[in-house]
């Protein structure tokens, strides 16, 4: 019985194919026939049938057929299945004997190679004596033969060879050795999966045949085997429905066998091997929750047939292999497609396979634990004649009895014994740790965290008593972290316990006291006699001695440990350990706490560090130091006190670096911050705390940042939510959980004393020279020096802000865009106690909005600190937010010269530009001049004067002025035609003479202007008198260069009489005019209508007496008769 006996056969487990041997090819010196055999064997896909193929020589012998049984009467079954049955149908005997053979229809010597080939199937047949395998025949040939039918002579022929080789026509085929020849195989393999199919199908016939003769009584193995027959030859049939009915029930008829000491290990062996075939099969038909089901049932039904209890761990060792080979069909099926879920995967078939792997380990351990004077049998019970059992699951000793009655006790004695010392030999940790690591690939895969740290806990005790400390302690360390982080202290207590044990047995320095440390912690569940030998030992370790040996440890371990813990102490090695604390639990807890969030720079930093021991015993550091981030301050947080190794435990209450257990102790350190850290973060990077020292060994317990280890924060939380009043303590004394750690502080500038005042009108205007001034006044009591000034624009505001906003001292020139926004550190001399300086600042805003200005003032100043003199430079600053106005609205109109609306204006025809400033400051504003920029478009009708020269404008105040403006033709212009600028230069009122003005230049409107054909304008008086004459000059100009035809006509009015042409038709020249002369006399007051003047042009009929309107007065004002009558009056009338 070897160590893999309980492997299932690998004729069990392969998928069973049908088996073709090829006969007659030369593989290995005919191209031809090489060629054929890679075709049939190379690189076979999924979608070709399922046939094994191999090629044997033409008188092969095969198994011989055993006489068929004509009476089952007196036959007695010596078991169940032979062990070589299924190798037999897989390897040995074919479903189809297949006889390749050269030879061509047009042959010369046909019938000489007929007759060889008659004779090489007859010798075939002959090897295969009597069994049901069919023959064919494979001819192969040079050409490609003709389309069934019409080679005659192919036809005659292929008849008479099926003649002589006594075949039928169906097992005769042609293999054309062409181009296509995969394609001709492929034809070929169809047709010899059909003659296995039926070969297959004849061997169930006959297998069921055998029922009719089989009694129930004597019988009972043969009904299990025909059974298990009929399903395996289905496999090989490829119908897997009928294989998985007939293997269900041949388990079932397993279970109905009568059950013995003598043959339930057969039993088992069969259950266990149809059961495997019934889940590979239902896994193969995609219902795993069928396989699932029979595989529960399997093992309720067998978990309680143990059989021999001297050998119950064999029953273990079958257990474990079921669940095994269980998981192993399951991941098949989940790497073929199948998904499986958290709840349900092949892990938990691997635990099951590795707890039934330990229960075998220690059933052996307990029953085979012989005395050393107990030998081996002899002869050796577990040999056999042929090297291997007749039958699955029987005894090598009794093979083939089936028998209750143990005939010869002895021998089975002998068995047993052969059998318990050869389980002696197994490495049952080797076979625990692949199924355990088994288990842990599946629950990482399917995220399953607390399962797989549980294996692997099992993986590195099992690596423990396997002696492989090495890799026990680096699993055990893995998951130590995830049983820390979530507070699963009594697991960790026991996988510290076998981590010390492993780290002594090494001898592994390092580790040995680190998982002392955590053992003697507060997260530790020991007992605190336990605690103390564990402190005893870490001493004895400081004090440069071996430990004494852990408890429970292996004897030739500890001895060989012994050795190494003398070497490690021979040996000058180095006797300085740091260990990092953050990711253990230390049984020395700290916290560091900073007085303030922020210090200023000429007040002493201080802060505390407090320290908690939870070992049984108080003990005794000899070093505290606390580390920062500017590593200059490491030298003024040291706390040092000179011990011996030996003083560790000795003179307890005495010294301040003795931590007695369960009370926090308290140490307070103090520095002078550097004035060049102000406005930077102190923060404290590590505690290290020294146990022993170097004379010996010391470690060096070192937390990261404020302290805190891997349950700190746990912890806090906890004492956060938790409503337990805290008892009442010393005084002097803290509670623990009261203290709430701050490791990090700022260090800001001294507190200024000066103070910061600013003055000025808001809001700003638009583009003005802004006055701010800063009054700055010092408060201190010792004189300030190197006093300066950032003023400007605060940073971090918008960016377009900052390109139209800047900032000078000299308020006397216009700033532009090369004066920055804000100004650094003007330089504004000394300032004694009590004194005050003023600062004039001037803004310009180039456009409107708020904007946030800071004025920034520091200084430095000598101060004392802890008798120590620092420089320290101080700082205040003022914001203030101010809105930036349009100091006026514009308003612009074109007006005719009758101050009519213009829409548009017209060539060379005079028009009126008028201006409205209308001011929107709420200070008085000064108009110091205003200017007129025409383009060159445009032309004055008379001299362009500022009309607004110092004007002032109050609130809400406006100011007008009107220009006479001419546009010369310039024919059409897309969008108009472009006016000029009005440019106003301004300041405020109340600024002083040395402030420049301000020019806001406005761009003025364009245009549109129009060409007309004729020109109209009339010189009259500005008012009439009633019965005086009223002389009218009208003047006609034409402006084409056309002769133009005018037809001109004058409408009476009631209110006039008048003299003149009524109606006239005239010609104008290009470019001349034609006057026309009227005298109108009044009759009536008031503002009268005058005679319309109507015209006609001949040329432009558009041209019509509304446009006309525009240019000449329709009406005048017409005063009454006067009592006295002038001789100038007399004369005109």
């Amino acid at each position: 019985m070897s160590p893999t006996q309980w492997d299932f056969p690998v004729e069990l487990c392969c998928r069973p194919m049908a088996f073709v041997t090829l006969t007659g090819l030369d593989v290995v010196y005919n191209a031809v026939h090489r060629a054929v055999w890679d075709a049939f064997c190379a690189n076979r896909r999924a979608d070709r049938v399922p046939i094994s193929f191999k090629v044997l020589p033409g008188d092969h012998e095969y198994p011989k057929c055993r006489p068929k049984r004509t009476s089952y009467e007196w036959y007695i079954p010596k078991g169940i299945l032979k062990t070589g049955w299924m190798n037999k149908h897989l390897n040995l005997v074919p479903a189809l004997v297949v006889v390749f053979y050269e030879l061509d229809w047009d042959e010369p010597q046909w019938k000489e190679k007929q007759s060889e080939c008659a004779t090489r199937v007859e010798i075939v047949r002959q090897s295969l004596q009597g069994r049901n395998t069919k023959v064919a025949v494979v001819l192969i040939q040079k050409k490609t033969p003709l389309p069934p039918g019409e080679d005659v002579i192919a036809s005659e022929r292929a008849a008479a060879l099926c003649n002589a080789c006594e075949l039928s026509g169906k097992s005769l085929f042609v293999l054309p050795h062409t181009d296509h020849l995969v394609g001709y195989i492929i034809r070929l393999e169809n047709a010899f999966y059909e003659h296995a199919q039926t070969y297959y199908y004849t061997e169930i016939r006959r297998v069921k045949s055998h029922k009719e003769f089989l009694n129930k009584t004597t019988h009972q193995l043969l009904f299990v085997r025909h059974q298990f027959k009929i399903a395996f030859f289905s496999e090989l049939k490829q119908d897997t429905q009928n294989a998985l009915k007939n293997y269900r029930t041949a388990y079932n008829l397993v279970h109905e066998l009568r059950a013995h000491e003598t043959n339930i290990l057969e039993i088992k062996t069969m259950a266990g091997f149809i059961n495997y075939k019934i889940c590979r099969l239902c896994f193969q038909h995609n219902t795993p929750l069928d396989a699932i089901a029979q595989f529960r049932k399997h093992i309720d039904l067998c978990k309680k047939k143990i059989g021999s209890a001297e050998l119950s761990f064999e029953h273990a060792a079958w257990m474990s292999k079921q669940f095994q080979a269980f998981g192993d069909l399951f991941d098949e099926a989940i790497k073929l497609g199948l998904t499986a879920i958290q709840t349900q995967n092949p892990g938990f078939y691997y635990q099951q396979a590795a707890y039934y792997a330990q229960e075998r380990k220690q059933l052996a351990k307990a029953l085979c634990h012989h005395e050393p004077s107990v030998t081996y049998p002899s002869p050796d019970p577990l040999e056999t004649q042929t090297g291997v059992l007749d039958f699955y699951g029987q005894r090598s000793w009794r093979q083939g009895i089936l028998s209750f009655d143990l005939s010869d006790p002895e021998k089975e004695k002998a068995g047993i014994l052969a059998v318990q010392l050869k389980e002696r030999s197994v490495v049952h940790s080797e076979i625990i740790i692949t199924l355990l690591s088994n288990a842990v690939a599946q629950f990482k895969k399917y995220k399953c965290p607390r399962m797989k740290s549980h294996l692997m806990v099992q993986m590195g005790e099992e690596y423990y008593y396997a002696k492989d400390y090495t890799k026990a302690l680096k699993l055990l360390d893995y998951v130590m972290c995830d049983y820390r982080s979530e507070g699963w202290w009594t697991l960790l207590t026991s996988i510290l316990t076998t981590a010390l044990k492993c780290s002594y047995l090494m001898a592994q320095l390092k580790d040995y006291i680190t998982y002392s440390l955590e053992l003697l912690g507060r997260a530790s569940t020991l007992k605190d006699d336990q605690k103390s030998r564990i402190e005893k030992n870490l001493i004895n370790v400081l004090m440069n001695e071996s430990p004494d040996p852990e408890p429970d440890c292996d004897i030739l371990a500890v001895k060989t440990a012994q050795k190494l813990w003398a070497d490690r102490i021979s040996l000058a090695g180095s006797n300085v350990f740091t260990i990092g604390v953050q990711d253990f639990v230390p049984f020395v807890q700290c916290k560091a706490k900073f007085h303030a969030p922020s210090f200023h720079v000429d007040v002493p930093v201080q802060f505390d560090i407090y320290l908690k021991a939870d070992c049984p015993h108080p003990i005794r550091f000899s070093k505290l130091c606390v580390s920062f981030n500017n590593q200059e301050y490491n030298q003024f947080c040291v706390i040092e006190e000179a011990s011996k190794a030996s003083e560790v435990l000795e003179n307890l209450t005495q010294g301040k670096m003795c931590l007695v257990p369960g009370k926090t102790r308290k140490f307070l350190f103090k520095f002078v911050a550097k004035t060049e850290d102000v406005g930077k973060k102190i923060e404290i990077t590590s505690v290290d705390l020294v146990l022993g020292n170097e004379a010996g060994r010391c470690v060096v317990l070192s937390w990261q940042g404020g302290g805190g280890d891997a349950a700190s924060a746990q912890e806090a939380l906890q004492a956060s939510r938790s409503f337990k009043r805290r008892p009442k303590l010393a005084a002097g004394e803290v509670h623990w959980d009261s203290v709430v750690g701050q490791a990090s502080t700022m260090i800001i500038s001294r507190v200024p004393n000066i103070s910061v005042h600013l003055r000025h009108d808001p809001p700003a205007l638009t583009n003005e020279m802004y006055c701010l001034l800063v009054t700055v006044e010092s408060h201190e009591k010792t004189p300030i020096r190197d006093v300066k000034l950032t003023a400007g624009l605060k940073p971090g505001q918008d960016a377009n802000l900052t390109q139209k906003t800047h900032v000078t001292l000299h308020g006397t020139e216009l700033c532009d865009e090369s004066y920055p926004a804000l100004l650094t550190d003007i330089p504004v001399g000394d300032l004694h106690p009590g004194e005050q300086l003023e600062k004039m600042l001037y803004v310009r805003c180039g456009t409107v909005g708020s904007r946030m200005f800071l004025v920034y003032v520091s200084y430095l100043i000598n101060t004392t600190i802890e008798e120590k003199e620092i420089i320290c430079k101080c700082h205040k600053d003022e914001t203030v937010t101010i809105e930036t106005v349009f100091p006026f609205d514009v308003a612009v109109k074109f007006v005719s010269t009758k101050f009519e609306h213009l829409e548009r204006v017209y060539a060379d025809i005079p028009f009126l530009l008028m201006t409205d400033v209308l001011s929107a400051s709420p200070w008085a504003l000064t108009v110091v001049s205003s200017e007129l920029r025409l383009a060159p478009s445009m032309t004055p009708v008379d001299q362009l004067e500022s009309q607004l020269d110092k004007v002032v404008l109050q609130t809400g105040e406006s100011a007008s002025e009107c220009f006479c403006l001419r546009c010369p033709s310039t024919g059409n212009v897309e969008g108009g035609v472009a006016t000029g600028h009005y440019i106003i230069s301004w300041k405020r009122t109340s600024a002083t003479e040395n402030i420049p003005a301000i020019s806001t230049v406005i761009t003025l409107p364009h245009v549109i202007v129009e060409n007309i054909p004729l020109h109209v304008n009339a010189d009259l008086p500005s008012f009439g008198r009633v019965r005086e004459s009223l002389p009218v000059k009208y003047h006609l100009q034409n402006k084409t260069d056309l002769v133009q035809d005018v037809e001109v006509s004058v409408e009476p009015s009631d209110a006039f009489m008048f003299s003149g042409l009524k109606q006239i038709r005239l010609r104008i020249l290009p470019g001349t005019e034609q006057e026309m002369l009227y005298n109108f006399y009044p009759l009536m007051a008031g503002y009268q209508q005058l005679p319309s003047l109507n015209i006609n042009l001949l040329r432009f009929p558009n041209f019509t007496n509304q446009l006309l309107r525009r240019f000449i007065p329709t009406s005048i004002f017409v005063k009454p008769q006067g009592r006295l009558v002038d001789d100038a009056s007399i004369a005109a009338a």
